[in-house]
């Protein structure tokens, strides 16, 4: 029993030191705390997934010269909302190209950077993972709960740890950027490998970086099968090798850089269904002043934001069906026309908004966000500041979700996606 016990402490300290807190992150945002998102009242999580390019540290030099910054950019960054039920999760890509305001931030050196509008992934680049959650929360007014940054080396252990991920590529792949020769086929891709096709993007399909996030999401769905099929979250001998493999690598905040609060993450996810494993592209376009950026297509990305601010469902499909894309322009019977009702004021004192419904307490403003009260004059940052501090004076009881404007959800709008279950060959 001695040994056994032994044994059991010593790989329970191996799994924990792995582990690197990211306690610059939390000194910075708990300087910012006045301005964040209020936490929700709900028992939802959202997670902020980054995936770094640096070339820092063992076996990422062979990937190509380090840029010069403290640590990279974000390669990759996903948000990831667990609903409060723990019945599904949907994991967001925010596109590192999409033109932002980011906010003045502390850079490794100790100085600080000027606010800015800027392409998304300079956040990290400037200020590292504090600098990001505060543009993503500014951008989406969602309180980022916990954060996990990654790293190559760390992406190809966990490939490895679960014996390799099963892909179907339709088209040969030959990527000399991305180190990546393929026949078209199926193939087990092991680490080295499966960072080259989810890095890959200049010989795969158009190009663009939308793409590539397309294969990111279906990369990850199939990773997420392969866990599942395995047993691995129930079988403590197939999780030991998992477990050291994605901490060797990690940093996270304080809150979930013990083994035993990540564990208890991760196994709380364990009864999601594939099916509900959704992963989604925040809606874009290209930047209207340069086609090489991205910005946000609103309403879409506000009425995103709010179902996943207020953990509500939504859907994901290949295709959105075209009767839904048209119902924020086709008026219903009765209705006035669009052109003649959205954002605008009618004689009864109310507003429609562009989710279809018809308020009298509040309207959307231009980054999507919705505020209460019928006077545009006022600012709407002032205006978010308020809904903040009401939101924290809250009884702390649960709430069911609402919409920003306290009526009941729409029903499940759908947006363009996938899930894990559509992720097999």
């Amino acid at each position: 029993m001695l040994v056994v016990a032994g044994i059991g402490w010593g790989i329970y300290k191996q799994l924990q030191g792995n582990i690197t807190q990211d306690l610059t992150a939390a000194e910075e945002l708990e300087r910012y705390e006045k301005e964040r998102p209020a936490p929700s009242t709900h028992n939802a999580q959202n997670i902020l997934l980054i995936g770094s390019d640096t070339r820092a540290g063992k076996g990422n030099d062979r990937y190509g010269k380090d840029s010069g910054t403290d640590g990279g950019r974000s390669d990759t960054t996903i948000l990831l909302h667990l609903a409060a039920d723990r019945k599904s999760a949907t994991a967001v890509s925010l596109p590192r190209d999409v033109m932002v305001d980011i906010p003045s931030c502390r850079r490794g050196n100790g100085t600080r950077t000027e606010e800015q509008f800027a392409q998304f992934n300079w956040a990290f680049e400037w200020g590292g993972a504090a600098c990001t959650i505060r543009t993503v929360e500014a951008l989406t007014d969602i309180r980022i709960d916990h954060h996990m940054i990654v790293d190559f080396r760390g992406f190809k252990k966990m490939v490895d740890a679960v014996d390799g991920v099963e892909v179907c590529l339709k088209d040969p792949i030959d990527d000399p950027d991305a180190k990546l020769k393929l026949p078209a086929g199926r193939h087990r891709l092991d680490g080295e490998q499966a960072l080259g096709y989810v890095r890959a993007r200049k010989t795969l399909g158009d190009g663009s970086d939308t793409e590539r996030m397309d294969r990111q999401q279906a990369f990850l769905g199939a990773l997420v099968n392969k866990v599942k099929s395995n047993g691995v979250l129930l079988n403590p001998t197939r999780l030991y090798p998992v477990l050291d493999a994605a901490t060797s690598s990690l940093t996270t905040d304080p809150a979930i850089a013990g083994l035993t609060d990540l564990y208890d993450l991760v196994r709380s996810m364990r009864n999601i269904p594939a099916e509900k494993v959704q992963f989604l592209t925040v809606p874009r376009q290209s930047y209207i002043y340069d086609a090489n950026r991205d910005e946000l297509v609103q309403p879409d990305a506000g009425r995103l934001f709010d179902r996943l601010r207020n953990d509500a469902p939504l859907q994901v499909a290949e295709e959105v069906p075209a009767t839904e894309e048209a119902s924020a322009e086709e008026p219903a019977e009765g209705e006035e026309p669009a052109s003649e009702r959205d954002g605008a004021e009618n004689g009864d004192g109310g507003y429609w908004v562009d989710t279809g419904y018809w308020s009298d307490e509040g309207y959307w403003v231009d980054d999507g966000y919705w505020v209460d009260g019928k006077s545009a004059d006022e600012d709407p940052a002032e205006r978010k500041k308020n809904e903040r501090k009401k939101k924290s004076s809250d009884d702390g009881k649960p709430d069911e979700p609402t919409s920003k404007s306290g009526q009941t959800p729409s029903p499940e709008p759908t947006f363009r996606g996938s899930t894990a279950a559509g992720a097999t060959c």
